[in-house]
């Protein structure tokens, strides 16, 4: 559904890694919150500070967020 209306898909399941490396799944960027507090305070936090920080990086890639780190991973089409 993300995909279908061109949506970034901010989820904690690693799985979705495979879909698109493995499986080759379409997407539109894919944003893997891998956090120790998984209050949803904290959730809000980090996503501000990312969207904040690298919005204009954030479409396309698998990003992988943990509560003090970003990677991006760039997806080659």
């Amino acid at each position: 559904m993300a995909f279908d209306t061109s949506r970034v898909l901010i989820t904690a399941d690693k799985d979705f890694g495979e879909m698109i490396f493995r499986e080759g799944r379409p997407h539109k960027g894919i944003i893997l919150l891998r956090l120790g507090d998984e209050r949803p305070s904290n959730k809000i936090d980090v996503l501000q500070r990312l969207i904040q920080q690298y919005s204009g990086q954030l479409p396309g890639n698998f990003v992988v967020a943990t509560d003090s780190t970003v990677r991006i991973i760039e997806i080659k089409s």
